[in-house]
């Protein structure tokens, strides 16, 4: 399930970058809302991961990149969560999420399945350790998998539902 859509890889120099990191924080804002009406919903979805997967594949990681460290910040900033104690691992995770997105688009200028499961997998790896690293302990780690299993189904198949059909 390849698809061929428009890829972009913004720079710091150019007003789209800002825009669009501007909307992607913004729907990070709305969209956890939506699943912290489920019980434990942004443990189990990870709602700011999908918007920033899909925007930093479609728009680059640079663009992701800004998003991924202003998401959380202005969430807390905004409804008090995430808690502050989780921001470092998070924001952690979003960066190397960014990274690892925009950098496969820009290398593979193409959308698949498989590509999406493979960056979320490295994205997760890193993440992990990173987390380990930070916190010293392993089960918020595996509680990504155990528990958060859903919300990483639905980076990918949302993610590539949103590339492939939103223009």
């Amino acid at each position: 399930m390849e698809a061929n859509v428009r890829l972009y890889a913004l720079n710091y120099d150019e007003a789209k970058t800002y825009l669009w990191a501007t909307v992607f924080v913004a729907c990070n804002l709305i969209l956890p809302q939506v699943f912290h009406l489920i019980p434990q919903g942004g443990v189990i979805f990870s709602p700011l991961s999908l918007v920033i997967l899909a925007g930093a594949y479609k728009f680059g990681w640079k663009t992701g990149l800004l998003a991924a460290l202003a998401s959380p910040l202005v969430n807390h900033a905004v409804t008090g969560l995430p808690a502050w104690e989780v921001m470092p691992v998070m924001t952690l995770k979003l960066a190397v999420l960014a990274l690892v997105a925009g950098l496969a688009a820009q290398r593979f200028k193409t959308v698949s399945l498989p590509l999406l499961i493979g960056v979320i997998l490295v994205s997760m790896a890193i993440g992990c350790l990173g987390e380990f690293i930070l916190t010293g302990g392993i089960a918020a780690t595996i509680a990504d998998f155990t528990i958060g299993w859903p919300g990483l189904l639905l980076q990918v198949f949302g993610a590539w539902l949103i590339l492939k059909y939103v223009k």
